[in-house]
């Protein structure tokens, strides 16, 4: 029966599918992706360059039916995850709403949540997992979720708050995976470094066979202030929601954790008076090299910056796997 169980390909469908990342994990720990929906162009040719097995609805997923994707899958998949805009809850927003409801029921961005939900009771998975901010669990919006997906036929739901360096990613980064299982996955036990992610990469260049790995401009005048920032220091910092203070542009520690990469963060190499290339923010999510990003540069960087870092997908993935071959 064990061996029986090894061999099943549990079946997942990628809501808000991005560049890939949750998928990425999951893939990497033997699920099979069989749909996904993404409604940005380049994001989506992105997706479908990396996971060519799966079947990419580009559509907003306020116009996706769930039986397309039943059509699509054949059957009810087994594992529904994805991560809708996490912006309405960010603490990091400055325009952030004061109103909790109103973040999840009037703001465009926010009420996505609210068709994640939908979408997994039309299908039923037996496990579905959400990632997002922690702050969208401020204010009581926490219970306001349950309620939601209790409605849709999932009374047990349990909101993991997880760090991805814990797991082997190379840069911090605090989220919420919102699920109908509990998730605690077994800590890597060590933590890898910025160095250890990047230092193996040769010079950026146009022609290097490593993907993404261009150099990005910089104007000579932030050249020169770049060269004199010290390690963990930022040539600029920004008014988060509430004041709440953030940099960007900052030289990276060689042998620390990278800050929370993000669409809008870019950073300095260690090193070296210039900006760290896609590939290498992507090695500070744990990309493989093999995994491209399509579209333009800033498209690029996005698309690495609003992934779930691919350790933490993975072992989200095998506290999944042993729950349906338990089950």
């Amino acid at each position: 029966m064990d061996d029986l169980r090894e061999c099943i390909m549990y079946e997942v469908i990628d809501l808000f599918a991005g560049a890939g990342g949750f998928s990425r994990g999951f893939k990497e720990e033997g699920f099979r992706i069989v749909a996904a929906v993404e409604n940005m162009p380049p994001v989506a040719e992105t997706y479908e360059a990396n996971f060519p097995e799966a079947a990419v609805i580009q559509e907003d997923i306020k116009n996706v039916h769930s039986l397309d994707l039943l059509r699509i899958a054949g059957r009810k998949p087994d594992v529904v995850i994805g991560g809708p805009p996490c912006e309405a809850f960010s603490r990091a927003n400055p325009r952030r709403r004061e109103d909790p409801y109103e973040r999840l029921y009037d703001d465009p961005l926010g009420s996505l949540v609210l068709h994640f939900i939908r979408v997994v009771g039309d299908l039923q998975p037996r496990v579905f997992v959400m990632e997002n901010v922690p702050g969208i669990m401020d204010d009581g919006l926490d219970g306001v979720i349950r309620e939601e997906f209790a409605r849709v036929g999932y009374d047990r739901v349990y909101f993991n708050v997880l760090r991805a360096e814990d797991y082997g990613t190379p840069s911090h980064r605090l989220r919420v995976f919102i699920s109908n299982i509990p998730i605690r996955p077994k800590r890597s036990g060590r933590y890898v470094r910025v160095i250890d992610a990047i230092g193996d990469l040769p010079e950026p260049d146009p022609s290097c066979e490593i993907p993404n790995h261009a150099p990005v401009p910089l104007s000579a005048k932030k050249l020169k202030r770049v060269a004199k920032l010290r390690w963990g220091e930022s040539l600029v910092r920004y008014s988060g929601y509430r004041g709440r203070i953030l940099g960007n542009i900052t030289r990276l520690h060689p042998y620390r954790l990278a800050p929370t990469v993000m669409g809008s963060s870019r950073f300095v190499h260690p090193f070296e008076n210039r900006l760290l290339t896609v590939r290498e923010q992507a090695r500070l999510m744990g990309f493989p090299d093999t995994h491209v990003f399509l579209g333009g540069r800033d498209v690029q960087f996005n698309e690495v910056g609003e992934a779930v870092p691919v350790p933490l997908a993975r072992a989200i993935a095998r506290v999944v796997k042993e729950y349906l071959a338990s089950s």
